[in-house]
């Protein structure tokens, strides 16, 4: 089992019935998401464990070399650039032991959304598509999953997981093209989607925001 990464933990509410594992992006660390917590104004009777884990910090080739957070090393954006096998696989390595960590606070993965932003996004997608347990459902936002060495490997286990995948038309960062190639190979291989896309470059929207809030609730449905 990989060694567990640190996290920042949050609950909505007593005893937690469900758990989500969210994932940050390049540079960031495991409190940029914090603030969504209050604005998904989850209802009481769902209360949801938040795990925002830290990346380790490594050096980026993308970035100089410059030593940041980053679940894998990233040499250019794109479908066709080198990638950093093993630090992909590490990274669904540490996502897929944090699974198992909520398992073992009673929280079974038909309860646990794997989230991700932008290079958090690549992993939450990686790790949840190829999973050997059938998850509530995994959130891809302003990302994509490269199609060579990154291949889904994705079996019939997940086929089913909700996803759910947003994109920003203005994002600088992680084009749009590039999402759109990973929605529609996902869509070829029979997986349950919903896409959306917002006026806005490589961050968050207001309006998405609400829209994950209403998909949360169908994925992870009050007793």
């Amino acid at each position: 089992m990989a060694e567990l990464p640190a996290c920042v933990e949050l609950e909505s509410g007593l005893s937690p019935t469900a758990s989500i594992i969210w994932l940050h992006g390049l540079g960031a660390d495991g409190h940029d998401f914090e603030p969504i917590v209050p604005e998904l104004r989850l209802p009481d009777e769902l209360p949801v464990r938040f795990v925002f884990p830290h990346a380790p910090v490594r050096p980026v080739t993308l970035n100089n070399g410059m030593p940041m957070r980053a679940w894998f090393d990233i040499v250019k954006i794109g479908m066709h650039q080198m990638r950093d096998v093993e630090g992909m696989q590490a990274a669904r390595d540490a996502l897929q032991a944090l699974i198992v960590r909520e398992n073992a606070r009673g929280i079974p993965a038909a309860r646990i959304v794997l989230a991700g932003f932008s290079q958090g996004g690549s992993v939450a997608l990686y790790t949840g598509l190829q999973y050997r347990e059938s998850l509530a459902g995994i959130m891809a936002l302003s990302t994509y999953l490269p199609m060579d060495e990154f291949s889904m490997q994705d079996g019939a286990i997940n086929r089913a997981t909700p996803i759910f995948y947003a994109h920003g038309t203005q994002d600088p960062v992680v084009p749009l093209p590039l999402a759109v190639h990973t929605r529609d190979a996902l869509m070829a291989s029979g997986h349950v989607l919903e896409w959306h896309t917002y006026p806005m470059p490589h961050t968050l929207h207001p309006e998405e925001i609400l829209h994950i809030r209403a998909w949360l609730l169908r994925v992870l449905p009050t007793a």
